[in-house]
């Protein structure tokens, strides 16, 4: 499959991570790297994000999606906008988390 989204991220450095990324096969090698590369903030919020961005697609309201996440009102709307007006990454893995469950 050719890829045919241009990033604006793309550089060597952007390239090698991905790289990496794809080349992990289960959860606990997710874990080992993801825990070496990030900070456990940065992993929660990433978490947190995906949080949102499922309830924002399921129609919460932000106070719901605030009281079950814990996620600020600026990154509900930050969420939003990347769900909606966004490179479609959320709506990618949204829809394909949600074709797993199906399974």
């Amino acid at each position: 499959m050719e890829m045919t989204y241009q990033s604006r991220l793309k550089d060597n450095f952007t390239e090698n991570l991905f790289e990496a990324i794809l080349l992990l096969q289960n959860k606990e090698e997710c874990y080992r790297f993801f825990e070496d590369l990030c900070t456990i903030a940065e992993i929660k919020a990433m978490g947190q994000r995906l949080a949102v961005a499922r309830m924002l697609d399921q129609d919460f309201t932000y106070t719901e999606i605030a009281e079950a996440t814990g996620a600020s009102t600026a990154t509900i709307s930050r969420v939003k906008k990347c769900l909606f007006f966004g490179a479609d990454g959320y709506r990618l893995v949204l829809q394909r988390q949600q074709a797993q469950q199906k399974d």
